[in-house]
């Protein structure tokens, strides 16, 4: 059927704690993904879900604030580059401070004494000192609070002005075009907005008084007539209205016009819904049920309204581009369900030349892939159908149309929720794995060859808990498919063998740590066999899984590391032909270096000072004396720390050289042909890359920086024009691009080149995949679940890229010979 011809279709639900009351959005892990905070009034908590990118939400973690929080907004309290949460508590009299660790955790609530009952907060810096202050709404004494920031993630105590009559939201805007933020306040029992100019020195103005519709409860500045001067809109919540006032631009405003919409507002907020670069309006309608878009003419009138449907009670709307297709999508707190809801933004033009193919009502489409599952050598796609409780087969014509979908059950009440493609029982034709979060088995679907498939129903056993995510290939080179199962809550895998009949065989898990965040294979133990490492980030530990050879592993045995675990690396630090361990611990600014004894077992770690947040760590011989030493990236404070090794496991104190903003990845190589190893890093947030040249003796020159894409999250070097020096290749993962920058063999490079990948790239390795001596790129995309190859020319140039599937969320990518046919393979982390 034909695409929606609606922007907000249908809204998608996460569950909340009881009452939420208030709504915001940030980034509060640094993943370029928006998240979700909100205030959560009975439970007295703040609910925090972490985006996917994809439009949809892990689910929440809570925490503690004071008593009934009513209101919430987010800004960077103690300028460390990392959201903070602040919460205006109605009946604790106080905000609550939370301030961000950057990983999508926060620390406890550090509480700050406002007015009586403090019913909303906004966020601004109103004494120009470069630190953030905040207003607060006090709606028990007529009063604003305003409390300014130290920039350490705490306040002075408040300072108060008056207001209007019960004053119930504020935000804040430069009223006058003086460069100084001024107040605006909804008063819910006055009937009027109150304007409050600030002064230069932090102070403000007395009140200056606009009248409203009737209670007037939220409020929010834009500028709505392409004036240049910011207007006011405020949702009257007794006679259904919005109150326009439009700006002077001189701190006053005109009077108000008024819109009929909705039923009992309650919220307001302002965004460009119909990408026509003029603002609209979007309130919830807490009475209906809904919420009500106004489209902005940019002359500061608007059209009627359009609604669309929300959960139950909806209290608080915010806005934010959650499945980054740079369209504003929506985000309500629905009061009476318990959940937060997100409407997510169809395009319409973007709709005029695209079909929908539709699963039954209720289908609730969790993931999908794409394969050729009849052999015509045309595309098609699998859907899995949480909501109905099968799989859909959409054949494709190879004209971008597909057939109806033919659907396979997964048993009753089974929630499939994802799926992998292999061929499990060796007949040469693609099968599929359902992972069922429902009744926790697993279902396989046996191709045919021509699109169709026999269920063999559930074999192996049922798991102990819902799995989540599945992935396949085979791993042992003994002919078996293997399938790797993570679940729901759980810290470990589960690796399943199949047998002939693509059935599987018992489960054997693997434990690692809490949110193993990097891991890397190699042989510890001397037995040439290939082990695993974790760094597991919130149990502060590295786990060692020894391989037996066969496909399976011993259970770990863990070791003690620093606080969150980031990114391992492997090498023989004390000559003694035995691997060692480096990890870099992200929330202790150390790394930790553990030595191997050769037969799979680690000395307790020693760790070393580094900068703030490292965040990856290689290895090279940067001095020239045969020993190696460690670069380490630091996240936080923006410079990457060298560490000179002495040859016997032990190493220097750091020595820091300065990067850009937000540096990540980092990786090594002689990039001006002088023998002597060179660094260089992306900087992950201002879209950079650094080059630091080494001089040969463990110091470096300072950086010389070049432009990428947008947010830089892996680089790696190889030779792309056959003139015997290295070149840089770059995936910038908010751009959906990958940048090659060709080297002079001098220590510079040219400026980028920008070549299309997929959606989300994620990762970049180098090789010669066509076997024509010259080197070509692959590229993972974390957002459609996809990898891009780019081949190479020889000269420097790319062809533009092939894509292949691959499971759900690839996040790195690796090459080479796995069965010795003198032909590159690729493996892929999912």
């Amino acid at each position: 059927m034909l695409g929606y011809d609606e922007f907000f279709p249908i809204q998608m639900t996460y569950a909340t704690d009881t009452l939420p009351y208030s709504v915001a959005v940030g980034d509060f892990n640094h993943d370029t993904r928006l998240d979700i905070v909100v205030a959560n009034r009975k439970s007295n908590t703040v609910g925090v879900l972490l985006g996917y990118g994809n439009g949809s939400f892990a689910d929440q973690m809570t925490y503690s604030t004071d008593s009934w929080p009513f209101s919430v907004a987010v800004g960077d309290f103690n300028n460390d580059n990392h959201l903070d949460i602040v919460v205006a508590n109605l009946h604790g009299n106080t905000v609550s401070i939370l301030l961000g660790y950057g990983d999508g955790f926060f620390a406890n609530q550090t509480t700050f004494s406002t007015g009586p009952q403090s019913a909303s907060v906004a966020v601004g810096n109103f004494n120009s000192d470069t630190h953030l202050d905040i207003v607060v709404a006090n709606a028990g004494d007529n009063t604003v609070s305003v409390l300014l920031g130290y920039g350490d993630g705490s306040f002075a105590n408040q300072t108060t002005y008056s207001t209007g009559s019960q004053p119930l939201s504020v935000a804040v805007g430069d009223f006058n075009n003086d460069t100084q933020l001024d107040i605006v306040v909804a008063n819910f029992d006055g009937n009027t907005v109150s304007v409050l100019l600030r002064y230069s020195n932090g102070s403000f103005a007395n009140q200056t008084t606009y009248s409203t519709g009737s209670y007037p409860i939220a409020v929010a500045v834009g500028d709505f007539s392409n004036d240049n001067q910011l207007d006011i809109v405020v949702a009257n919540r007794d006679d259904n209205t919005v109150s326009v006032l439009l700006g002077y631009g001189n701190g006053s405003f005109t009077n108000q016009t008024k819109y009929t919409i909705g039923s009992y507002l309650l919220s307001v907020a302002v965004g460009d819904f119909n990408n026509d670069t003029q603002l609209d309006i979007v309130v919830a309608n807490f009475g209906g049920n809904n919420v009500s878009i106004l489209l902005g003419y940019g002359n500061g009138s608007f059209a009627n309204q359009k609604t669309y449907s929300t959960g139950s009670a909806p209290q608080s709307v915010a806005i934010g581009d959650f499945n980054n297709d740079n369209r504003p999508d929506i985000v309500v707190a629905n009061f009476n369900d318990d959940t937060v809801g997100v409407l997510l933004r169809y395009d319409r033009g973007a709709l005029k030349n695209k079909i929908t193919f539709a699963s039954a009502n209720g289908s609730r489409l969790q993931s999908f892939a794409v394969f050729d599952f009849n052999n015509d050598s045309l595309l098609d796609i699998a859907v899995v159908n949480y909501g109905t409780n099968n799989i859909g087969i959409l054949l494709g014509h190879g004209t971008g149309t597909f057939e109806n979908q033919m659907m396979f059950s997964t048993g009753l009440n089974s929630h499939p929720y994802s799926m992998a493609i292999h061929d499990f029982n060796k007949d040469g034709q693609a099968d599929i794995a359902v992972a069922n979060y429902g009744t926790k088995n697993l279902v396989t679907f046996m191709g045919s060859g021509n699109g169709t498939f026999e269920n063999q129903g559930r074999y192996g056993i049922n798991f102990d808990f819902a799995p989540l995510m599945i992935g396949a290939g085979s791993f042992n080179k003994d002919g078996r498919s293997e399938i790797f199962v993570t679940y729901d809550g759980i810290d470990y895998v589960d690796v399943l063998v199949t047998y002939d009949i693509g059935s599987f065989s018992h489960d054997i898990k693997y434990s690692t740590g809490y949110w193993p965040r990097s891991v890397t294979l190699d042989d510890f133990n001397n037995d040439t066999h290939l082990d695993i490492v974790t760094a597991n980030r919130y149990h502060n530990t590295v786990s060692i899984l020894l391989g037996f050879g066969n496909g399976s592993f011993a259970n770990q045995t863990t070791y003690s590391t620093g606080s969150n675990p980031w990114s391992l690396a492997v090498g023989d630090f004390n000559h003694d032909t035995h691997l060692d361990i480096v990890v870099t611990n992200f929330g202790g600014n150390t790394v930790s270096v553990l030595l191997g004894y050769g037969n799979g077992s680690f000395a307790n770690q020693t760790t070393y000072s580094t900068g703030s947040n490292p965040k990856s760590v290689a290895l090279g011989d940067f001095n020239n004396d045969t020993n190696l030493d460690i670069v380490v990236a630091n996240w936080g404070d923006n410079t990457v720390s060298i560490l000179l090794g002495y040859g016997d496991g032990s190493f220097t104190s750091q020595t820091k050289y300065s990067t850009e903003y937000k540096p990540w990845p980092v990786t090594v190589g002689d990039f001006n042909n002088d023998t002597r190893l060179d660094i260089v890093v992306a900087n992950f947030g201002d879209n950079t890359i650094s080059i630091l040249l080494g001089y040969g003796d463990g110091s470096f020159a300072n950086q010389m920086t070049y432009s990428t894409g947008a947010a830089p999250g892996s680089v790696t070097i190889g030779n792309f024009n056959n003139d015997t020096h290295l070149d840089l290749v770059v995936a910038n993962y908010a751009d959906n691009t990958i940048s090659v920058l060709i080297g002079y063999g001098n220590g510079s490079f040219t400026n980028q080149t920008i070549y299309s990948a997929g959606f989300g790239p994620s990762s970049v390795a180098v090789g010669d995949f066509n076997n024509d001596i010259r080197l070509d790129i692959i590229v993972t995309n974390w957002n459609d679940n996809t990898m891009s190859i780019l081949l190479g020319y020889g000269n420097g140039v790319f062809a533009n890229q092939m894509t292949y599937s691959t499971d759900l969320t690839p996040s790195f990518v690796a090459v080479g010979d796995f069965n010795n046919d003198t032909r590159l393979d690729i493996v892929v982390s999912n």
